[in-house]
């Protein structure tokens, strides 16, 4: 690729990032579920500027979201029907907005910039502000169905009762136990977590708890996309609440970073973890050494899954 495109790429990534959150926030992909629309009658909708909300969208169209198909008139493409997904859109507003803001005061201090940005550390942040939290639950329950794919791949007994730590609206869970029908499961998060319970079925039942002080005993314990938001002392803290639970099996579901210089979202996923609170994505001796010094043997160290036994 032209080195100038590159660099033009990376400098206006900020701009792409705050455009789509706006939309997003709009709720404009909704709002062109059923097909086109002009710009003006969505800013009327909206209450928005026309003008505005015009040239935000032919721009998103130049980059394949969104579609001008008559002067003014915009539609859906296939990338901006992802946003019909709560999972999604809620990914776009935390991405152009609240994040973004972080991103910007990030720093080569090493320290996580939210709470320089927002005034708190982001854990305790999110608690306070509910619009929020549900966008983040929302968006953390996005990508399910890749998942329960990798939970497949690892083999099941079929009768585990399975507790997802840190497991949000319960979707992963529920997906899996649907696999299984003689298993049981416990949706272990903060009272905060947004969810519907009655959603959860009948083998399903959430469990209100912080994992730094005790977890529900199981047959397995799962945890999705959790210990990438920590650095190793709080990730091990993590690691040894499990253990003390008398957890048989441990399963993670996080990146591992490869090594050499081809695409890899993990890296750019491991500064956002750093810009929020300090977190960080890891490599696969780096995933070995932390779950070792937590009292755990790793037996599988994949593309995403990794598994451990108590050492």
């Amino acid at each position: 690729m032209d080195p100038e495109i590159i660099i033009w790429n990376a400098l206006r990534g900020a701009l792409v990032t705050r455009a789509l959150g706006l939309v997003a926030d709009l709720r404009v992909a909704q709002a062109l579920a059923d097909g086109p629309r002009s710009h003006e009658a969505l800013a009327r909708e909206r209450g928005v500027d026309a003008d505005a909300l015009y040239r935000l969208l032919r721009a998103l169209a130049s980059d394949g979201m969104f579609e001008e198909v008559e002067p003014g008139v915009f539609g859906n493409t296939a990338a901006s029907e992802m946003l019909v997904r709560d999972g999604w859109n809620g990914f776009a507003v935390l991405f152009g907005g609240t994040w973004l803001h972080a991103v910007a005061a990030l720093d080569a201090s090493g320290e996580p910039s939210f709470e320089r940005a927002h005034g708190d550390e982001y854990w305790t942040w999110l608690a306070a502000h509910p619009d929020e939290r549900a966008a983040f639950d929302s968006a953390m329950a996005e990508g399910w169905q890749t998942r329960i794919d990798r939970l497949e791949s690892i083999g099941w007994r079929g009768d585990e009762l399975v507790v997802d730590v840190g497991g949000g609206n319960g979707a992963l869970l529920v997906a899996l136990l649907e696999r299984h029908p003689r298993m049981h499961g416990i949706v272990f998060d903060l009272p905060e977590t947004v969810r519907e319970e009655q959603a959860l079925g009948d083998r399903c039942t959430f469990v209100e708890g912080s994992f730094f002080e005790e977890v529900p005993g199981g047959d397995a314990h799962l945890l999705s996309g959790i210990l990438h938001d920590w650095d190793d002392e709080p990730a091990r803290r993590i690691l040894a609440t499990v253990r003390a639970a008398g957890a048989e099996r441990l399963v993670v579901l996080d990146s591992v970073i490869e090594p050499g210089n081809d695409p890899d979202g993990a890296k750019w996923l491991d500064l956002l973890m750093l810009t929020l609170a300090g977190g960080r994505e890891r490599t696969a001796e780096q995933w070995r050494v932390l779950l070792g010094q937590a009292g755990w043997r790793p037996t599988n160290v994949g593309r995403g899954v990794i598994e451990a036994q108590p050492a």
